[in-house]
């Protein structure tokens, strides 16, 4: 794919003592979000702002902070962002991929700047995700802490080939950062569905893939020896292999196991629409068995290709 040329900064932040770290935020219309993300950035040497073209005033802000602004039509989640940590300069020893949405509280910015001043002898770094839907912080349903690899040496890491919820993979010794970063979900029910929806369908390729290209897992004690984020993928591919009305007992287990109801109406709410979600999954997975249908033909190309490549 021929890259396209950066966007310079206007008004761009002089060289500072700060963190040796370059920041990477993939942007599709987060103008509403990406001010205060960025205003809790102030201590990072670099941050480049990873659009999709957005419509809105995304692009205006990030330049208006002093950020540097690259640009790429999406693909897919994994190739996205691989493409993002090949072909931007990223000017520091240590990258942090965060989310518009998100944000570093002094904690963690403190605990970052520590390690890119030397003080490490990992790679790569999980961190925890404190998530906050209207003002509630998600403490259960499997909602805390969500570790994952978001801080890690230039060049040293990369993610998997997963066109969603891919997971990245680290070179070297991974280890964990006492401190949480905060996820703030103001988008909306509207978009919480559209985007969930766009997600599931994903999802349900990536299932079909796996579920026909061999068998999902060998056994469940596999799974439970598995590290962390490779074993809640490998549970997931147990239970669409194995498990009947999984949508339902997705429910119970994160709202009664994972003591969702303890979170009252936001705990309702958030295994409801886990649950809707995983539906919306294996109705996607039922249409692929049609080669014909809209999802199959969207990701023919997609499917054949991997499904070949794990035979």
């Amino acid at each position: 794919m021929t890259r396209e040329s950066p966007i310079p900064a206007e008004n761009a932040r002089p060289r500072m003592q700060k963190a040796l770290v370059s920041v990477l935020i993939p942007t599709k219309n987060e103008a509403r979000n990406l001010p205060s993300t960025l205003e809790a950035l102030s201590w990072a040497d670099q941050i480049i702002v990873f659009d999709s073209h957005s419509s809105d005033d995304t692009v205006e802000i990030a330049k208006r902070y002093g950020c540097e602004v690259s640009q790429r039509v999406f693909d897919n989640f994994a190739d996205h962002k691989n493409w993002a940590l090949q072909n931007l300069e990223f000017r520091n020893p240590w990258i942090l991929i965060l989310d518009a949405d998100e944000k570093i509280p002094a904690a963690l910015a403190e605990e970052i700047s520590a390690i890119c001043l030397g003080a490490s002898s990992a790679d790569a770094y999980y961190v925890a995700r404190k998530i906050l839907v209207d003002g509630v912080w998600l403490k259960h349903a499997g909602k805390y802490p969500d570790y994952n690899i978001r801080l890690f040496r230039n060049g040293k890491a990369r993610y998997e080939r997963r066109i969603v919820h891919e997971h990245m993979i680290a070179d070297g010794r991974i280890g964990t950062l006492k401190n949480h970063l905060v996820h703030i979900d103001a988008k909306g029910t509207y978009r919480y569905i559209e985007r969930h929806n766009q997600y599931a369908e994903m999802e349900a390729v990536e299932a079909w893939i796996t579920l026909h290209s061999g068998p999902a897992v060998q056994s469940l004690g596999g799974v439970l020896r598995a590290r962390r984020n490779e074993r809640r993928r490998l549970l997931k591919n147990f239970a669409y292999q194995y498990l009947p009305f999984r949508p339902i007992l997705v429910f119970l287990y994160l709202y009664v196991f994972r003591l969702g109801f303890v979170m009252g109406q936001a705990g309702i709410k958030t295994c409801a629409l886990r649950m809707f979600y995983e539906y919306i999954v294996d109705l996607y997975l039922e249409e692929l068995k049609d080669p014909d249908s809209p999802v199959a033909v969207k990701y023919k190309g997609y499917i054949e290709e991997r499904c070949a490549s794990a035979r």
